[in-house]
C-alpha cells in the first residue's frame, strides 16, 4: 500500500531533499501551495507530514508558532506523524558536548528560546512528532546556506572563508543523508514513542580539516580565511538580520558534535555517504570521481 507524505516547504533547503528520498522510496509525495492550498484540506489522506517550513530568522518571533499550530493542529485531525527538522540552538553554549538527546536544552537567546517552545508545544499536545536534529547543512545544490552561500564563495580563488574557530569541531549534515533518515524513520513510525528526539550524527569536522579535504578535492591550494563579523556589527542598525546572525554566531566558537548512539540503535542499518564524496556533491566537484575509493562493501559509519 502506497504511503502519503506531505512536505510543507518543498521548494526549500531540507523540503527539496526530503521530496526527492521520499519519492526514491516509493511514496506519494504532495506539496502544499501557500497561496491556494488549506493546510487541513491537504493534510487529508496522508500518512506523514514533512514541516520543512523555515521564515527567515527576523520572522521567527511572529510565524514560528503560529505555523507550528497550524500544522500540529492539521497532524492531529488526521493522526499524521510529524517530522521536523530540527537544529542545535535549543541546547546553548554551557551544555557540555556530545549533545544527546538527554541533554538540557539550555538556550537563552531568543531564536533557541523559540525553538525550545515550539518543541515542547508537539509534547505537550500529544502530536506523534519526529525531531531529527542536525548541524550545518552540507547541499547538493546552491540553496543560501553557511557553507555555498559564505564558505565556500570563493573557493575558486583557493579560499575557504571559516565563520569562527578553526580549531574545534563543529556538526555538519549531508542533506541527502539526513533526508534519507527521514524516510528510514517515516517507515518505521508505528513501532517508535509519540514524541521522538533523535540527534543525527553526520560529520564532526573542525575548519582545518574541511579545508584540507576541499584542497585534496580541488586538486588545488586551498587557504583558510576567518571570516570577518565587522560588517555584520556595522549592518544592525539597518539589516535586522544581521543581527540574528551576530546572535548564533555563538556556535562557530562552541565545540559541539552530536551523540549518534541512539539514531544507530534505530537504525542499524543506516550507511552514511563518506565525507570527501558529500564535500564533493558540495562543491561540484565531477560527480563520481573519487568513487573508485571507496568499498561498497564495507560499512561506513556517519562520522567522518
Amino acid at each position: 500500500m502506497t504511503q502519503t507524505v506531505l512536505i510543507l516547504g518543498q521548494s526549500g533547503r531540507f523540503g527539496h531533499n526530503a521530496a526527492k528520498a521520499f519519492r526514491q522510496a516509493g511514496w506519494q509525495v504532495k506539496g502544499f501551495d501557500r497561496k491556494s492550498d488549506t493546510l487541513h484540506q491537504s493534510a487529508q489522506g496522508v500518512d506523514v507530514i514533512v514541516n520543512a517550513w523555515n521564515p527567515l530568522y527576523t520572522d521567527w518571533a511572529e510565524q514560528v508558532p503560529e505555523i507550528h499550530a497550524k500544522v500540529r493542529a492539521a497532524a492531529k485531525s488526521v493522526g499524521a506523524t510529524v517530522i521536523i527538522p530540527g537544529n542545535v540552538y535549543v541546547f546553548g553554549p554551557d551544555v557540555a558536548p556530545p549533545w544527546s538527546e538527554s541533554s538540557p536544552h539550555r538556550a537563552t537567546n531568543p531564536l533557541g528560546q523559540i525553538r525550545r517552545r515550539m518543541e515542547r508545544a508537539y509534547a505537550e499536545e500529544g502530536v506523534k512528532t519526529i525531531i531529527l536534529r542536525a548541524g550545518d547543512f552540507l547541499d547538493t545544490r546552491a540553496s543560501g546556506n553557511w557553507f555555498d552561500q559564505v564558505m565556500i564563495k570563493s573557493l575558486r580563488k583557493g579560499k575557504f572563508v571559516y565563520p569562527g574557530n578553526p580549531d574545534i569541531p563543529h556538526a555538519w549534515a549531508y542533506l541527502p543523508d539526513l533526508t534519507r533518515a527521514a524516510v528510514a524513520l517515516a517507515e518505521k513510525r508505528d513501532s517508535l514513542p509519540d514524541f521522538v528526539d533523535l540527534p543525527f550524527p553526520g560529520y564532526t569536522l573542525t575548519g582545518h580539516e574541511i579545508a584540507a579535504h576541499l584542497q585534496d578535492l580541488t586538486g588545488h591550494p586551498v587557504r583558510l580565511k576567518r571570516m570577518n563579523w565587522l560588517l555584520l556589527h556595522l549592518a544592525k542598525p539597518v539589516w535586522p538580520m544581521a543581527r540574528c546572525l551576530l546572535e548564533m554566531r555563538y556556535l562557530w566558537n562552541t565545540p559541539h558534535w552530536l551523540d549518534g548512539q541512539r539514531f544507530d540503535d534505530l537504525l542499524p542499518e543506516f550507511r552514511a555517504t563518506p565525507v570527501r564524496l558529500a564535500l564533493e556533491a558540495s562543491i561540484g566537484v565531477r560527480p563520481g570521481s573519487l568513487q573508485q575509493d571507496i568499498d561498497p562493501n564495507q560499512p561506513v559509519t556517519a562520522r567522518a
